[in-house]
Parts: structure tokens; sequence; C-alpha cells
């Protein structure tokens, strides 16, 4: 399975900012150490990918740093050229992944990706462009799909990939979080199933199992892109669920299998993931990948 990975365009952050991405160096580390995949560098996104989801005022002062600062607080990140280029790479990582499971591979991952806060003219959550959203519509400019579905597993609401997508019919959302977890004004995705807090494993997966038959069915979709986040994991510090490591790679192995066996290439990205011990999550998205070779033949 091919890996595409950005972490080494590493971002110079204080040190209270370096939490939500300090888990992508180690997961890397983890998937060499472990075999778990081809390792790869992507290519950036170019400013014709970024412009099939996002303004070309909000482009223009993300890249020239004309942001204000509430604008960059709303994202939680700094302003810099590096995260400008790391942003780009982080959504190249998704288009490299969603073009390499429609080539015959039939899965592959990013080892970064699932920004869904991100919206058209603006940023926020930790995401300032909307990979998923993104890399649906080039792989349609590119002629390799008609429909997309996105599968997003994050414990946070994908607004971001609502909003963008609200009256685009050719790619169907499914977003599956905690009801009174960030984000706290939701939009309407296709399908958005919420869950109290404190949510276990079971019941959990029963509400996936009902949301993926239903997304997968009405979707007709030639791609799904999986944003398989660790963040409903019950020790982690944004999640507020109790799903256990063993529930969140059953929910893994729910949703290969039914994109499996209904023929859909898959593009898998980590989304989110904030365990108090940093090592839980990187083992999460580690499960995800062992899994995916498993089930993608390698």
């Amino acid at each position: 399975m091919k890996l595409f990975y950005s972490d080494t365009f590493v971002l110079p952050l204080p040190e209270g900012h370096r939490f939500p991405i300090a888990k992508y160096a180690m997961l890397r580390e983890r998937a060499a150490a472990e075999g778990l995949g081809e390792l790869i560098v992507p290519a950036a996104a170019d400013d014709q990918d970024i412009l099939r989801a996002h303004t070309a005022d909000y482009l223009h002062r993300i890249q020239t740093g004309a942001m204000s600062d509430r604008e960059m607080r709303q994202i939680g990140f700094p302003w810099s050229p590096h995260l400008v280029e790391r942003s780009r790479r982080s959504v190249g990582a998704t288009i490299a992944a969603c073009r390499t499971a429609l080539s015959g591979d039939g899965i592959a991952a990013s080892l970064a990706g699932g920004t869904h806060h991100a919206f058209a003219d603006h940023g926020e959550g930790y995401c300032v462009f909307n990979d998923s959203v993104i890399a649906a519509r080039v792989m349609q400019a590119e002629g390799r799909v008609r429909r997309v579905v996105i599968i997003d597993c994050d414990v946070h609401q994908g607004n971001g990939i609502a909003a963008i997508l609200a009256g685009d019919e050719t790619i169907f959302s499914f977003s599956i979080h905690g009801a009174k977890n960030y984000p706290f004004r939701k939009e309407r995705s296709n399908l958005d199933i919420a869950l109290e807090d404190g949510t276990d494993d079971a019941a959990y997966l029963v509400a996936l199992e009902r949301g993926l038959d239903h997304a997968i069915e009405q979707s007709c979709a030639d791609l799904a892109i999986y944003l398989a986040g660790a963040d409903p994991y019950e020790d982690d510090r944004l999640g507020r669920l109790k799903v256990t490591k063993m529930g969140l790679l059953e929910r893994d192995r729910m949703v290969l299998e039914a994109c499996r066996s209904a023929g859909i290439p898959v593009a898998i990205t980590m989304a989110g993931g904030y365990a108090r011990n940093i090592a839980d999550t990187v083992d999460i998205h580690a499960s995800t990948l062992r899994l995916a070779n498993a089930i993608g033949g390698g």
C-alpha cells in the first residue's frame, strides 16, 4: 500500500501549538518501522486544485500572509510560509492517495489530511484547506470518477465539507460525530449521525453500520474518501466519546469492508487524534493502516 506523507515539511511552532501535529512524524516512523507501506512524499496541491473548493480571495490572503490575527486564531496556528506549504502538501497527499486507489491499487492513504473544518472562504479548527473536497473535485476534473462519498468518522462534524458541498449532488458527505462537541454550530451534511457524550463501542458501531449502508447506497460512488479520525477514542482530550481501540479497529473494518463489497476504491486520511498519551493516537492510526494493508492485499 502506498502511504503519502508531508510531516517533513516541519512547522516552526511555539510549544503550545505543537500537540495537534506531533503525531504525524511519529506515525510515519511507525509505518516505516513496521513496513506498513511504501512511503512517498507527494507533490503540493497547486492553485488550480485549491480553487476547486476555496475562494480566490481566501487563497490569496492565506498565501501572502494577509490574514488577520482573528482569522489565524480561528485556524489555531500562527501564519507562516511553512504553514502554507505544509497545508498544500497535505492536500497533495490526499489527491495522490485518491489517484493511487483509483489506478488499480484499490486503497491508499495519506498520513495527514482530513482537514474538514476548512470552509470555502476561511479556515478553522486546525484546518487551512479542505483536502477531502479538493481531492474529490480533482478526481472528477481528471475524469477518473463521477461520484464520490466522503465517510467522515472524526469525532467532530465535518462542517467545512458540508458547507462547501451544499448543492453539489455529485459528492455525498456522511459525518458521524459527537452531538455536543465542536463545532457548536453544525452544518448539514447529506447524512449526519450525532452521538451523545459517552457513546460506547456497541452504540457507536450500530449507528455507523446504519449510516454506512445508507451512504453507500445513496451515493452510487466511484471513490470513497475515509476520514479515520482517532479522536472518538475514550481517552482523547477532545473526544467526549467512550470508544475503545478495539471499537475503532472494528469501525475501520466495517468501513473498509463495506467499500470493498461495493467495489469502491478508498483513500484514507488520518483526520483528528488528541489522546492524553500521544502514543495511543499513533497506535490507533497505525492499526488503521495495518488493517488497510490486510484488506487491500499488501
